[in-house]
């Protein structure tokens, strides 16, 4: 059947609009049909507490693909890194667009740096993978649970709630913010959160023509990457709680960097290994087994207990 428009849901954020309205046009682009925007709330939308206290991983993508199921919308976009690792019947990932900067980026008032900053500097973060890596950079400094959109978090550094805020790079270019960030971390000084900076396209799998239609936005490198990355986070049996970074990247070969990192003051488990593309899923899952061999375990499961707990893991 011809189509003549697609109704995209999408979370109702700046950043989400952004994001949603970049895939829109990219499938306009590359097929002549138009899409149409649907906002729609989630439960991380409209909750103040802590993403490790309501849930974690998926709580701003259940709404989505609820009205998804339900034929409300055709297609939905996410930011992959917020997208459960385990697979939905009746959902499927359709397609992965080319991935934008993964890099994480500091928002420092005046202008400062991390190394700027002044002795035990408060560093906002929703992410417990950021804030144990910035430990690892700075330990001097205080990373502290913030909420809110990007917009928000940037208005705590403005109104001096506090020192700086620590934000995905390539959010801050979908919201045209770029111009606030004062440095970039490279994946060495600290790794990215598993799919990080690619979006999701999902949409119902017993609709295999539209399944067809959207794999014309498909990249087949970002997937490979993010396919390794993610493979990390499900053989971790892990989930936004347990800071655990993942970073693929290369095209004839794949090469992966993982790391978890614990409150305990231990040292950091990190792992690495390469592989085709095309076995990027089995390359994920041998390095998380390398990481548990080397004791990653013990961080994974006490984040977890932490979550359990009702404790603030951010």
């Amino acid at each position: 059947m011809k189509r003549s428009v697609l109704r995209l849901g999408t979370r109702k954020s700046p950043m989400a609009m952004a994001q949603s309205g970049t895939v829109a046009s990219l499938i306009t682009e590359r097929t002549g049909i138009r899409v149409e925007l649907v906002g729609l709330t989630s439960f991380g939308d409209v909750s103040q507490a802590q993403l490790t206290q309501i849930g974690g991983t998926g709580v701003f993508v259940s709404a989505l693909r609820t009205c998804l199921l339900a034929g409300d919308v055709d297609l939905v976009v996410h930011s992959l890194k917020d997208l459960p690792t385990g697979d939905l019947p009746g959902i499927t990932l359709a397609a992965v667009p080319a991935r934008d900067d993964p890099r994480d980026a500091l928002v420092g008032r005046d202008g400062a740096k991390l190394a700027d900053l002044p002795p035990g500097a408060r560093i906002g973060t929703g992410s417990p993978r950021r804030a144990a890596q910035l430990k690892l950079l700075r330990p001097d400094t205080r990373p502290v649970p913030v909420r809110g959109n990007a917009g928000t978090r940037l208005g705590k550094v403005l109104s001096g709630g506090v020192d700086a805020v620590v934000l995905a790079h390539a959010g801050l270019a979908r919201i045209g913010h770029l111009d606030l960030v004062t440095q970039v971390f490279e994946p060495e000084e600290m790794l990215p959160a598993p799919g990080q900076g690619a979006l999701a396209v999902e949409c119902r799998d017993i609709d295999p023509d539209l399944v067809s239609l959207l794999a014309s936005v498909e990249d087949p490198a970002s997937r490979a990457a993010v396919t390794a990355e993610r493979a990390v986070l499900a053989e971790l049996q892990a989930g936004c709680s347990a800071p655990v970074g993942a970073y693929a990247a290369g095209t004839g070969t794949l090469h992966l960097t993982a790391i978890v990192v614990g409150d305990d003051g231990c040292p950091p488990v990190r792992a690495s290994a390469d592989g085709p593309p095309g076995d990027a899923a089995r390359l994920g899952r041998d390095v998380a087994r390398e990481l548990l061999r080397r004791g990653a375990g013990r961080y994974v499961t006490a984040a977890a207990a932490h979550t359990s707990n009702g404790d603030d893991a951010q």
